[in-house]
C-alpha cells in the first residue's frame, strides 16, 4: 500500500517530462531564431525603399499622418453613421406614415385635427414652376448639383451666423430637412445634425433628386395644422396648389422657415414681409427678374380669413397626444394610421372657459400683476369637457393645464383632511389651532393670530394652516418620527385619488408646497362628488377607421372608475368643503340653486392662485398666476380663480339635469342682492358688486393704523356721550382690506399664509 505506483512507472514519467521540456525549449529557440532572421531580411527589403532628408518631411510624414488620421476618421464615421441608419431599418420607411387623426367632439361635429395625413396625389410637373422656384431659390438654390450636403450654403450659412452674432441663415439642405421630417424630430442637438447628415447622403443614394423635391412638398409641416403645400394651399388660399399664382407661391415658399410664425391667418403683416424676402431670393438666384416678381409686390397675396374657426388648439394636442399612447396600445399587427376619433369635448363649456379667462385677464389682469391661466372642466367619469392651457395658444403652445406644475396651496388641504377621516377623525372633531414647529420649520395662519379649538370644519372653511399640519403629526401616533409618517399616510390617499406628481416628502405638504398639474387636480376632485370612486382624466371616449369601423371605445375599453375611499368619507368632505362656497373663502363661486363644494390655495407671495370645485355634474379647477414664477399683486383663489370658476359653470349647467351631491343635497337659493343695508337713499336697490375688482391698496401697517384710529375717535366719543345708536362699536379687523374692500377681505382672510414657507 505504501507504493501505489510502481517503481519504473515512475522513471517513465520523469524522462516524459524531461523530454517535453526539451521539445518546448528547442521550439522556442528555433522560433526566436526564425523570427529574428526574418526580420533582418524584412528590414534588408525595406532599405531600399528608404527615403532620408527633405524628402522624407515633404512626402513621407505627411503621407503616413495622412493615413493615420483618415483611418481613425473612417471609424469614428462609421460609428457615428451606424445610429443614423438605425431609423432606416424599417424596409416600408418611405411608405410609412405619421398617425393623422381628425377629432370630434362628443356629439360628432368636427373640431379639428392633428398628425400628418399624406397626399402625394399631384405629380411634380403639375406644380406651378414659379413655386418651385420661390421653394428652390429660398430653401437650396443649389438642390440639383450637391450630393445631399450644401457645403457652399452651410460654410457661407457659418459666416453669415457669426457675422450677426446669431442663427441668420440655415445651411440645411432640402435632401436634410427631408431627412429630419421623415426620420428625426425638431431638437436642436449636435447628435441630430450629424444623423441628418448622413441620412441625407443616403437619402441621395436612394431616390431621384426629383422624388426628394415632390417628398419634401408634400410632407413638410405648414402651419395650421396642414402638411404639405397643397394642404396648404387649400387652408390660406381655398384653391390647389396647381393654381397658385406668384404671390401666393412666395408666401407658401415662406412657410418652410417657421410656419407658426409666418402663418398667415395668425400673422398676415409677418407673412407678406416673409414672402417679400422670398421674391427677393427670386430676383438674387437669377430665376426671375426684377420685372417679373414686380406684380407679386404690388399685389401680395390674401389669406382667407379663419379668425372664427379658432379650435380648441390647447385640447387638441392633449388628445392628440393620448391617442399617440392609446394607438402604442394596439396589436402590433395593426397598422392602420388614420382615424377619426370622438372626444368628451363640449364646445359651449370649452368657448365658456376661454372667454371667462380672457375677459377676467383683460379687465383684472394688469391690476393683480397676472398673465396667464388654465382650466380644465371635466365629467365624473373623467371625461374633459373644456380645457384651456393659456392665455393664446398662437403666442404660446405650452399647455399650462397638463404640462405645468404649480404649487396648489391650500387648495391641496381637502386630502389632508380625507386622510384624517380615514383615520378616526370627524367633521366635528376638535383641533387646537395653536403654535406648533416640525424641526426648525413654524408654520403660520394669516394674520399671525390663533383661532384655538375649532373643528375641522371651521378649520377648511377659513383655510387654516396650522390644523392641517397638526393633523399631519396626529396621523403619524406613536411613531418615532409621527410628521414624516403622517405625511406618507397623505400622500398616499392623493394617490388613490389620482394624483401622479412626485409629491416630495417636505413639512409644507400638508398645505400645498408639493406641485400639481390643472387637469390632474381637477379630476382627483371627481372622486368627492362620485361618492368615493376615483377616475382616470381623458379626452379619447371613441375610436373609429377612416372607413367607419370602430376601434376602440372608452366605456368599453377604457380604465373603469376604481373605489378610492368610502363614500361616507367622501360625503363628509362635500359637507365641509360646501361651507368653504357658502360662507367660506370662495363665496364667488356660489352657484344659484346648484349644489357646489370646493377649496381656494393661494400659494407663497401670491404665485399662484387656485380654486377647485365640483357639483354634482362636473368638476373644474382654475389657475391663475405668470410663467416665470413672479408674484401677483396680492391675488388670491377667492378673487379670480372662483369668479372664472362661477361663469364656467354657469354655462357647463345650462340645459344638465343638476344633480345632488352626498352630503350636501341639492344646494339652496341664494340670498337676494338687496338687503336693508343696501337701500340707497331714495329708496331704490342697490345691487351688491360681486365682480373681483381690482386688488385692495391698502397695507395691512396702513389698515392697521386706520383701525386704531377709529377705535380712539369712537372711545372719544364714548367718552362725551355722543357714540352714535345707529353704527356698531368697532371691531378689529385681521386684514387691510377690512376697512375698504369688505368682500375683498373675505375672499382672501383664511386663504393666506404668512412668509413662512407657504401662504395659504
Amino acid at each position: 500500500m505504501r507504493q501505489i505506483v510502481p517503481p519504473h512507472w515512475k522513471q517513465k514519467i520523469r524522462n516524459f517530462f524531461l523530454d517535453l521540456d526539451a521539445r518546448i525549449d528547442s521550439t522556442l529557440f528555433s522560433s526566436g531564431k526564425g523570427l529574428r532572421e526574418l526580420y533582418e531580411r524584412y528590414s534588408t527589403f525595406m532599405d531600399r525603399f528608404y527615403v532620408g532628408r527633405w524628402k522624407r518631411w515633404v512626402f513621407i510624414e505627411p503621407l503616413s499622418e495622412a493615413a493615420t488620421i483618415g483611418l481613425g476618421g473612417l471609424i469614428l464615421m462609421l460609428a457615428l453613421a451606424i445610429p443614423a441608419f438605425r431609423e432606416t431599418a424599417d424596409d416600408d420607411w418611405l411608405k410609412k406614415s405619421d398617425l393623422a387623426v381628425t377629432f370630434l367632439d362628443r356629439y360628432g361635429t368636427p373640431i379639428g385635427s392633428r398628425g400628418i395625413k399624406h397626399n402625394d396625389s399631384i405629380p411634380l410637373e403639375d406644380f406651378p414652376d414659379n413655386l418651385i422656384k420661390a421653394t428652390l431659390a429660398t430653401e437650396d438654390r443649389r438642390f440639383y448639383d450637391h450630393f445631399g450636403i450644401d457645403i457652399a450654403g452651410t460654410a457661407r450659412a457659418l459666416v453669415t451666423n457669426a457675422q450677426a452674432g446669431g442663427v441668420r441663415q440655415g445651411g440645411s439642405s432640402i435632401t436634410q430637412q427631408l431627412a429630419k421630417n421623415l426620420f428625426l424630430n425638431n431638437e436642436r442637438t449636435i447628435e441630430r445634425k450629424v444623423k441628418e447628415a448622413f441620412l441625407a447622403v443616403w437619402l441621395e443614394t436612394r431616390l431621384t433628386k426629383n422624388e426628394i423635391l415632390k417628398l419634401y412638398l408634400d410632407r413638410a409641416y405648414m402651419g395650421g395644422g396642414t402638411f404639405g403645400v397643397d394642404g396648404a394651399a387649400h387652408f390660406y388660399f381655398n384653391k390647389s396648389a396647381r393654381d397658385v399664382n406668384l404671390a401666393e407661391s412666395a408666401m407658401l415658399a415662406g412657410l418652410f422657415k417657421a410656419p407658426t410664425k409666418y402663418a398667415p391667418h395668425i400673422n398676415l403683416p409677418a407673412a407678406r414681409a416673409r414672402a417679400n424676402v422670398v421674391l427677393d431670393n427670386l430676383v438674387d438666384a437669377g430665376f426671375m427678374t426684377e420685372g417679373q416678381v414686380f406684380g407679386a409686390r404690388r399685389n401680395p397675396a390674401v389669406a382667407v380669413d379663419r379668425r372664427d374657426e379658432a379650435s380648441p388648439n390647447y385640447y387638441l394636442d392633449y388628445a392628440f397626444d393620448e391617442m399617440r399612447k392609446l394607438v402604442d396600445t394596439f396589436p402590433k399587427s395593426y397598422t392602420e394610421r388614420v382615424f377619426v376619433v370622438r372626444t368628451s369635448i363640449d364646445m359651449n363649456v370649452q368657448h365658456a372657459a376661454e372667454e371667462a379667462i380672457e375677459n377676467q385677464l383683460r379687465q383684472f389682469g394688469r391690476d393683480y400683476h397676472a398673465t396667464q391661466a388654465a382650466t380644465v372642466v371635466g365629467d365624473l367619469d373623467g371625461g374633459v369637457r373644456a380645457m384651456v392651457g393659456g392665455r393664446d395658444y398662437g403666442a404660446s403652445q405650452f399647455n399650462r393645464a397638463v404640462d405645468a406644475y404649480r404649487q396648489p396651496g391650500s387648495s391641496f388641504k381637502p386630502y389632508v383632511y380625507t386622510t384624517a377621516l380615514l383615520n378616526g377623525f370627524k367633521p366635528t372633531s376638535i383641533v387646537v389651532d395653536g403654535p406648533v414647529c416640525i424641526g426648525n420649520w413654524c408654520p403660520q395662519n394669516y394674520g399671525h393670530s390663533y383661532s384655538g379649538s375649532v373643528t375641522l370644519t371651521q378649520a377648511i372653511t377659513r383655510s387654516i394652516n396650522v390644523v392641517p399640519v397638526k393633523l399631519s403629526i396626529a396621523l403619524g401616533g406613536k411613531s418615532p418620527n409621527p410628521a414624516k409618517v403622517g405625511r406618507a399616510k397623505i400622500v398616499e390617499v392623493a394617490r388613490r385619488f389620482g394624483l401622479t406628481a412626485p409629491l416630495p416628502d417636505t413639512p409644507s405638504l400638508p398645505i400645498g408646497s408639493d406641485e400639481v398639474t390643472v387637469l390632474e387636480h381637477a379630476v382627483a376632485y371627481a372622486t368627492f362628488p362620485n361618492k368615493g370612486k376615483s377616475v382616470k382624466p381623458h379626452a379619447v371616449l371613441e375610436v373609429r377607421t377612416g372607413a367607419g369601423d370602430l376601434v376602440w371605445r372608452f366605456d368599453r375599453d377604457g380604465k373603469k372608475p376604481v373605489q378610492a375611499i368610502p363614500a361616507s368619507v367622501a360625503a363628509d368632505m362635500a359637507g365641509m368643503m360646501s361651507h368653504v362656497v357658502s360662507e367660506g373663502t370662495a363665496r364667488r363661486a356660489a352657484l344659484d340653486g346648484i349644489p357646489t363644494a370646493g377649496k381656494t390655495g393661494t400659494t407663497n407671495a401670491y404665485r399662484d392662485a387656485w380654486f377647485v370645485g365640483y357639483t354634482g355634474n362636473f368638476t373644474c379647477a382654475v389657475w391663475y398666476g405668470n410663467d416665470d414664477y413672479s408674484p401677483t399683486n396680492r391675488m388670491t383663489g377667492g378673487s379670480l380663480p372662483a369668479q372664472t370658476w362661477h361663469d364656467i359653470m354657469v354655462v357647463a349647467h345650462q340645459g344638465v339635469e343638476v344633480k345632488e351631491i352626498a352630503g350636501i343635497g341639492m344646494g339652496t337659493k341664494l340670498p337676494p342682492a338687496t338687503t336693508p343695508a343696501t337701500v340707497a337713499a331714495n329708496g331704490a336697490p342697490r345691487v351688491l358688486e360681486t365682480k373681483p375688482g381690482p386688488p385692495p391698496v391698502l397695507t395691512r401697517r396702513g389698515a392697521d393704523i386706520l383701525v386704531r384710529v377709529e377705535k380712539l375717535l369712537d372711545d372719544a366719543g364714548k367718552t362725551a356721550g355722543k357714540t352714535s345708536a345707529t353704527e356698531p362699536a368697532a371691531t378689529k379687523p385681521t386684514s387691510s382690506s377690512a376697512l375698504a374692500f369688505p368682500e375683498n377681505y373675505i375672499a382672501a382672510a383664511g386663504d393666506q399664509a404668512p412668509p413662512a414657507p407657504r401662504k395659504n
